[in-house]
């Protein structure tokens, strides 16, 4: 019998009752979103939730609710999700990762695990989310970078004009041009903390920081930077169109394989900083060499 398989026949046999204590385990999870439909569990679709949900139900012999830090949408991905669960302390905090893993579909991946305090909270313990989009503007199509950025070839788009166009947005705005009728709150003021764009050849990344963000907007703010960058909307009509709320021009939304929950804020920190930071690898395609 394998060492995982008497741990679950031991954790059967113990309950909460019978004095079994009970630890909180915080995680790092990435995934490629992909062939996933977002983050929320779903009862007829593959989601980020419901695996990870299934692979701990397969060690402890019952079902557990895991709560994440926030929702990504069907084909987004993740480099640094953060979510915890409450599970016996039969199993130590560290080990759930490798557990987890043997379980888990090639698409997600346990980076680490902890204990943390039973307060803590994945969701409500986070100070800010970090999302990065990435545009390729390479004429040529590459196979091993579509899967992550939205492709955008049709014109080149000027990085020093999406950064003037979003700087404006940093601290707290009422961003109702961007507020989906699915959002699920119910004002749409946001903190927005930092915007910080850098081009690598023909790639262009933009990160927004904030302590939560509205439904889809991201994405939608990245279907108006392509205006912005290639001129046909000027830094100045896109801060007249947030701050005067016209919800009415705000009509695409950038393709989702290109964003990316880079990390998740806390204080202090749970996870070794190695492990949390930065995780998604960033592209570069400079000038061909003869």
């Amino acid at each position: 019998m394998g060492k995982v398989s008497v741990i679950q026949r031991s954790l059967n046999n113990s309950s909460s009752e019978s004095g079994q204590s009970i630890q909180r385990v915080a995680m790092v999870v990435q995934y490629v979103g992909t062939h996933l439909h977002g983050w929320q569990w779903q009862p007829n679709a593959r989601t980020v939730q419901g695996e990870l949900e299934a692979a701990i139900a397969q060690v402890l012999g019952y079902p557990v609710r895991l709560s994440g830090a926030g929702r990504t949408d069907t084909g987004v991905h993740a480099a640094a999700q953060v979510a915890h669960f409450d599970a016996p302390a039969l199993i130590p905090a560290h080990r759930w990762a490798d557990i987890l893993n043997a379980r888990l579909p090639q698409d997600i991946l346990v980076r680490t695990t902890t204990v943390v305090p039973q307060d803590w909270h994945a969701q409500f313990s986070a100070q800010w989310r970090r999302y990065r989009y990435t545009f390729y503007t390479g004429n040529c199509p590459n196979l091993f970078v579509r899967p992550f950025v939205w492709h955008y070839y049709h014109h080149y788009l000027d990085q020093a004009k999406i950064d003037a166009a979003l700087q404006p947005m940093v601290g707290v705005n009422d961003l109702e041009a961007f507020h989906r009728a699915r959002s699920g709150r119910s004002h749409s003021w946001v903190d927005l903390q930092a915007v910080e764009s850098r081009r690598q050849g023909d790639f262009l990344t933009v990160e927004l920081q904030a302590r939560g963000f509205l439904y889809g907007m991201v994405r939608l703010i990245m279907g108006l930077m392509v205006k912005v960058g290639n001129g046909e909307l000027s830094p100045q009509d896109f801060q007249q169109l947030w701050r005067h709320r016209q919800r009415h021009r705000v009509k695409y939304s950038a393709p989702a394989q290109g964003l990316c929950l880079l990390r998740v804020g806390y204080d202090p920190l749970p996870f070794p900083p190695d492990l949390w930071f930065d995780s998604q690898p960033q592209f570069y395609l400079g000038a061909a060499v003869a």
